[in-house]
């Protein structure tokens, strides 16, 4: 293989983290983390896998008691684990690993052959999905302690290429890190590999659909959102890029790697267009049909595979071949890299066997397409549906063909923030979702919401006249939310640049709320909250407006302290569950009182991703802050620029760039914009009371004495208990007394 191909890996384990015996092998990885290995023939496995690539951990401190005779007992014991094995084969009464730290004995033990509640990983895809489904695990647990089987992935060699494992063979991961999920996240990326950084462009909107748009339609369709302020940074060409009406002994015509001319007769003229509006580009492949007769590529690539051209032979799709896999990328898709492609979206899953046991033929072009992709010295990138843990080395996920419903919106949050237990932080949805389903303008606003506070926001729909999301393809209101919203997206550029480094280095940009609290009972009640970076808390709203109020409402829980909603200001005392009601306006983001967020002023968003000229820094009062922004060019030249609130004096202080100067523009200029300052938070509460009375669909009566109760009670708390008096809706109730008690 090229060496572009070969993974840099440290599989071997320190001698003295080594417990051996004739068919049993365990491995103290960390005080947390043991690897537990069975061989009926006695040799085990110091390759790496598909899963894991680096088990050179440093000597771990542990004690080992060795009971005497045929059946002595083995125990381990770490400052986080204890082990007990009774040194035969692997058995639920033989072999044990309990957390330490607290927990109930029962419940925090895990047993050779027994599952354990788990906090949840991820799944392999979306497809088809109207709702919740089970997912995976992960490495974190209620309980304290996970494990990962790693028994049926395939290893890879020294070459670059991969292997079988050995028949009869267990190769298990037992995480016990409590409620440290921190560490225990930091040690699975040391064990798998650290997410990749990527590329700038990424971090932008992504217009993608499933339709055959001709060059020119595609264009204008560009420069439409371009003239009505829309930014893109990613353009994606479903499958009618290709030929796909093809004659049926070539195959179905879902597998195509020849321009369609007719659609699009200048391809590198199409795609050198679209880089001049500041676009990337990626073009949809299923490459499982193999290579037919009919493809411009076919006589190059037959006869590297030894097929005589002109017998028309199809060139079978075998990635377990190498010879194949260098050919598939070197005649396939190399050229079409030559004329502008960015990156290549792997659609459909390819089936799942191959010749080589265990082998998912996903995982596999998932790994070498990505390493394929940073062969020139670029920031590598591949589109894939996810093949497991370890994949999150592959960003970034195509999470499949969910149908377009509040159900489907509904559980995205959740499966998002809790893909990070798996490890897997860049996970791309059809935000607006892809087919099925119905028209709702208040759907797609809430989905494109979502999206815009998502790893990846990219705007998707099927093959179908009616399912678009072009914004003006819906009402006036939603159309102008849709508009701010992926306006705002690219505001946020510089906030997720630095995200971007962060989760490189081991956190992921959507993190599960108990992460930071895991001992706060509370934090595991929100499944569809979470923390987008250091500095924003979402909640998004992903159900259906009250009638009566007009307002969208999801139940949150604020974390101790002071936050500030985004959008209008409003200070929050946290340290408690509440409902948040909004109007299609917006969604609860709230920043930590004293947090910074680096993003680009309004009059200068475009299609571009790179540092700007100006930067706003938007700062939220109540607290000191910090903020380090980080920023490059995709090409590791960093720049690191401290910025320091300080509260009491309101003065924002940018400190001198750290690193690579020459990355900051030199006319770089910093505009401070203060929300939430004063007492209020800088709003009139009966103003704001007002306004939801005032298109509450009720009474005139009522209305007119639900305000005057707000206008004259004592306090906060005589108001609220005075509408319940009134009768007040409940849902009416709680909007007024959210904004009456918010501190």
């Amino acid at each position: 293989m090229k060496a572009h191909f070969r993974l840099d890996t440290h599989p071997v384990a320190a001698a003295a983290n080594v417990v051996q015996g004739d068919c049993y092998r365990i491995t103290v990885l960390d005080a947390g983390l043991v690897r537990l290995e069975y061989s009926e023939t006695g040799e085990f496995e110091d390759r790496a896998s598909q899963m894991v690539v680096n088990r050179a951990f440093p000597p771990c401190a542990f004690t080992l008691k060795e009971g005497g005779g045929p059946d002595g007992v083995i125990e381990i014991s770490t400052e986080r684990l204890h082990l007990t094995y009774d040194g035969g084969d692997f058995t639920t009464q033989g072999l044990s690993v309990q957390a330490k730290g607290g927990f109930h004995s029962r419940d925090s033990v895990w047993r050779f052959g027994m599952g354990l509640p788990n906090l949840g990983g991820t799944a392999r895809t979306l497809d088809d999905v109207d709702g919740a489904i089970p997912l995976e695990g992960g490495v974190m647990a209620f309980d304290g302690i996970a494990m990962v089987d790693d028994s049926s992935s395939v290893l890879l060699t020294d070459d670059g290429w991969i292997a079988p494992r050995r028949p009869g063979t267990l190769d298990l991961y037992v995480f016990a890190y409590g409620h440290d999920f921190r560490r225990a996240l930091e040690v699975l990326y040391t064990l798998t590999g650290p997410t990749p950084l990527l590329p700038r462009y990424a971090l932008g909107n992504w217009w993608s659909r499933y339709h055959p748009y001709s060059a020119d339609e595609y264009l204008s369709l560009m420069d439409r959102f371009r003239d009505n302020g829309i930014p893109f940074s990613v353009a994606v060409i479903d499958m009618d890029w290709h030929l796909v009406d093809i004659d049926p002994r070539y195959g179905s015509g879902w597998t195509g790697y020849t321009w369609n001319t007719e659609l699009f007769p200048d391809p590198a003229g199409f795609l050198r267009e679209l880089h001049d509006r500041g676009l990337a580009t990626s073009l949809n492949v299923h490459p499982a049909e193999g290579v037919h007769a009919h493809e411009a590529a076919y006589p190059a690539l037959a006869k590297r595979m030894a097929i005589e051209p002109d017998s028309g032979a199809p060139v079978p799709f075998d990635p377990t071949d190498p010879e194949f896999l260098e050919a598939y990328f070197e005649e396939l898709h190399h050229p079409l890299e030559e004329q502008g492609v960015d990156f290549w979206w792997l659609d459909w899953q390819q089936g799942g066997v191959t010749r080589v046991p265990g082998l998912d033929p996903l995982w596999l072009l998932n790994h070498f397409h990505f390493l394929d992709s940073g062969r020139a010295g670029r920031r590598p990138l591949t589109f894939s549906r996810y093949a497991g843990i370890g994949s999150h080395r592959y960003p970034i996920g195509f999470s499949g063909d969910t149908c377009i419903t509040w159900e489907s919106l509904d559980f995205q949050p959740y499966f998002t923030a809790t893909a990070s237990n798996a490890g897997y932080g860049w996970w791309s949805h059809d935000i607006g979702g892809h087919f099925k389903g119905y028209k709702d303008d208040e759907l797609a606003t809430r989905w494109v919401q979502l999206g815009v506070f998502s790893p990846v926001n990219r705007l998707h729909s099927g093959l179908n006249p009616f399912n678009t999301k072009e914004p003006w393809r819906f009402g006036p209101h939603a159309q102008r939310v849709m508009t701010e919203f992926l306006r705002m997206r690219h505001q946020l550029l510089p906030y997720l640049a630095t995200m971007n480094v962060r989760a490189h280095e081991g956190s992921p940009i959507v993190e599960p709320m108990y992460y930071e609290h895991p001992d706060e009972p509370a934090a595991y009640t929100v499944p569809n909250q979470f923390m987008f970076g250091t500095e924003l808390l979402v909640a998004p709203i992903t159900s259906p407006a009250d009638r009566e109020t007009g307002l969208g409402r999801v139940k949150a829980w604020l974390p101790q302290g002071m936050w500030v909603d985004v959008f209008t200001g409003t200070r929050y005392r946290g340290g408690r569950t509440l409902y948040l009601h909004r109007d299609l306006d917006s969604i609860p983001v709230l920043a930590r009182a004293g947090a910074i967020v680096p993003m680009v002023p309004a009059d200068e968003i475009g299609g571009g991703t790179n540092p700007t000229s100006r930067i706003e820094l938007r700062v939220f009062a109540g607290s000191d802050g910090e903020f380090t922004l980080v920023e490059d060019h995709d090409d590791q030249r960093w720049a690191r620029t401290p910025i320091t609130y300080d509260d009491s004096s309101g003065q924002v202080t940018v400190h001198e760039v750290q690193g690579e100067a020459s990355t900051v523009p030199d006319d770089r200029t910093y505009e401070t914009v203060l929300v939430g300052g004063g007492g209020d938070g800088g709003h009139d509460v009966q103003a704001d009371v007002f306004r939801i009375l005032d298109r509450a669909q009720m009474g005139f009566e009522l209305k007119g004495e639900a305000f005057e109760v707000v206008r004259n009670s004592a306090s906060a708390a005589d108001a609220v208990m005075a509408l319940q008096a009134l009768d007040v809706a409940p849902n009416l109730l709680g909007a007024v007394a959210e904004l009456l008690l918010a501190h």
